[in-house]
């Protein structure tokens, strides 16, 4: 179990040993309309089959279908070593498990610590702090821009040694990242000349995410309200708890965990690019009530001069 000392100060308040939040802070929450109950219930048969796709045999027509019908897909045979995601997965529950002042004061500039939103300046700071609880989303994060990352030295040594997983690690992304890109530039019989600024690496970044369990709270929080991703591919790395759902057919349904498998998200600026023949997928995490989460997360861009007219 992880040490209550580190979450943020406002979850520990909402969630402390089982002690239900003051009144006044329960009246502020329903105040900002930050909910706590959700009717759209999802359960383990609300589970689908997600569209597979191999990276080793990439069939472009599988590729289409799922970019085209789902959003989404599950990414096999990727190439990246199990052992680096164990690692990767080991070293961001250690560091999430540090006390949030030591968060605040070991990650620095050009990584950033983040809570209660998942929504950042270019720096990397927290749009709304959530302070006052309003639309609170139940999460924590580093947030990691990877042409920067060179450049973050720490004496710490687990941070230093996170720093050389992150680095390898994207660099195995940017290589999955371009190959799928490249491959859904011809299903949608794109120029390639045209198409190759359409993926700009130097926008990459990682957001490494843990989501503290909801033990007091009647009713579900979310790690993430529902949503759809601004760019052009997210892949995700998921821990073996679960949480991710997508909204397909009017309805919720749950992304299970699968070992050595990742979840790619065609985001809004893909939809655009193809012009709306891929769907950007809408998609939420809900928060286990005894178990945190950790998701590793990489997102990619266009570049600046190349951002399609539709998605302005």
């Amino acid at each position: 179990m992880s040490n209550v000392g580190s979450y943020p100060p406002v979850f520990r308040q909402l969630n402390g040993g089982g002690v239900h939040p003051p009144q006044q802070m329960m009246a502020q929450l329903k105040k900002n309309n930050y909910s706590m109950e959700d009717t759209s219930t999802t359960t383990q048969e609300d589970s689908v089959p997600i569209p597979m796709v191999d990276l080793e045999c990439l069939s472009l027509h599988k590729l289409g279908d799922a970019c085209k019908n789902w959003g989404l897909f599950r990414l096999v045979n990727h190439g990246i070593p199990s052992t680096l995601l164990t690692k990767l997965q080991y070293h961001a529950k250690m560091l999430f498990g540090l006390s949030f002042e030591s968060k605040q004061a070991l990650i620095t500039n050009p990584m950033s610590y983040f809570w209660g939103t998942p929504a950042l300046t270019p720096s990397g700071t927290a749009l709304n702090p959530a302070a006052s609880t309003s639309t609170m989303n139940w999460l924590e994060g580093f947030n990691v821009p990877l042409t920067q990352l060179p450049h973050f030295h720490s004496e710490h040594p687990m941070l230093h040694c996170f720093r050389l997983l992150l680095e390898e690690y994207g660099r195995h992304l940017s290589r999955i990242a371009t190959t799928l890109f490249e491959s859904m530039a011809k299903n949608l019989d794109l120029d390639p000349k045209q198409s190759e600024s359409k993926l700009d690496e130097s926008t990459a970044f990682i957001r490494v995410y843990r989501y503290p369990p909801r033990r007091s709270l009647a009713g579900e929080a979310w790690g993430m309200i529902p949503h759809t991703d601004s760019s052009v591919l997210s892949i995700v790395n998921q821990d073996h708890v679960g949480g991710l759902e997508i909204f397909k057919d009017n309805k919720w349904h749950l992304v299970n965990p699968i070992p050595n498998t990742l979840i790619v998200h065609i985001g809004d600026m893909m939809q655009a690019i193809s012009d709306d023949e891929y769907m950007s997928v809408k998609h939420r995490v809900r928060v286990k009530k005894q178990e945190e989460r950790l998701s590793i997360c990489y997102f990619v861009f266009p570049a600046e001069e190349s951002v399609p007219l539709t998605s302005i």
